[in-house]
């Protein structure tokens, strides 16, 4: 009985987050990353987090340890394919892969002409190109097990250029793209395996510190625990989309409007002032270091 219900999640799309699931979470160091990997490892599942900066995914695996689940570090920077091969085989080595999050993920956010050629390539490796390879890297071992969640953390960049990410709503748009490809290929071979996009406007992380919003009760600066709770419940549904927060979802439907009403649309809601006071990752820690030797 309990083999044929969990076939028939398998086929609707689900995947419980039970003791014994495994999730492999890229970026699972830090951010939304680190506390998707919190919440499932309170459900007893093992969470393999694949993270470039090796403490920081070391420490997350021990917190997830604490918390009645089971955490593994994998050492890997994603804009190396050679790298992601290598963590790929590392990872299958611990068993079966039930839910992989392509999490990871970089901004530079400023103009076009002052990114360097180095700055657009790691966006690109690392937002576009990795999710593809980490997710061909798994899909196979996926589908000899019969079942599996492939979980890609896009943006609502992916939906709408904005100014000052010239490249990574560029990087967002291929992930999306991925996305509802992959989604077609796997039903069009009918398989067990389902996908789900996660599309959020601006998370409280420091990746994002400095952006704000113009219109706050449409397009609110999302809390980063939030997000990750939904990411959750959206992995245990038959949810293709999660579109944070709900006018996301909404965002092409606008781009079916001439060109000038949309941009008119785009600069009422204040998308093109977001990434204005951009600060960074890097200026959000070093408040947080100052705050802490202060």
């Amino acid at each position: 009985m309990r083999n044929r219900s969990e076939a028939r999640r398998g086929a609707l799309g689900m995947a419980s987050i039970t003791p014994g699931t495994t999730i492999v979470i890229t970026g699972g160091g830090s951010g939304i990353g680190r506390l998707v990997a919190l919440g499932a490892a309170r459900k007893g599942a093992h969470v393999v987090l694949w993270d470039r900066d090796g403490d920081a995914a070391r420490g997350v695996a021990h917190e997830a340890t604490a918390l009645g689940g089971r955490g593994t570090a994998v050492v890997v920077d994603l804009a190396d394919s050679d790298a992601i091969e290598l963590a790929a085989a590392e990872t299958l080595m611990l068993g079966t892969v039930d839910v992989l999050v392509n999490n990871a993920g970089v901004v530079s956010g400023r103009p076009l002409t002052e990114l360097s050629p180095q700055q657009i390539e790691r966006t690109m490796r690392v937002n576009a190109i990795a999710p593809i390879l980490v997710t061909r890297a798994l899909l196979p071992a996926m589908r000899d097990a019969g079942k599996g969640r492939i979980v890609t953390v896009a943006s609502a960049a992916g939906f709408i250029g904005v100014a000052g990410q010239t490249d990574y709503a560029a990087s967002k748009f291929a992930a999306v793209g991925f996305m509802e490809s992959l989604r077609a290929e796997l039903r069009k071979e009918g398989s067990p395996i389902s996908t789900l996009t996660v599309a959020p406007f601006y998370i409280d992380t420091g990746m994002f510190a400095g952006v704000t919003t113009k219109v706050p009760a449409l397009l609110p600066i999302l809390s980063s625990a939030t997000v990750a709770t939904r990411i959750l419940a959206a992995i245990e549904s038959r949810r293709s989309l999660l579109a944070l927060p709900p006018l996301v979802r909404f965002v092409p439907a606008i781009k079916v409007l001439p060109p000038a009403l949309a941009d008119r649309i785009a600069d009422a809601l204040g998308v093109n002032e977001g990434m204005d006071g951009f600060t960074g990752r890097e200026a959000a820690d070093e408040r947080q270091s100052r705050a802490r030797h202060a």
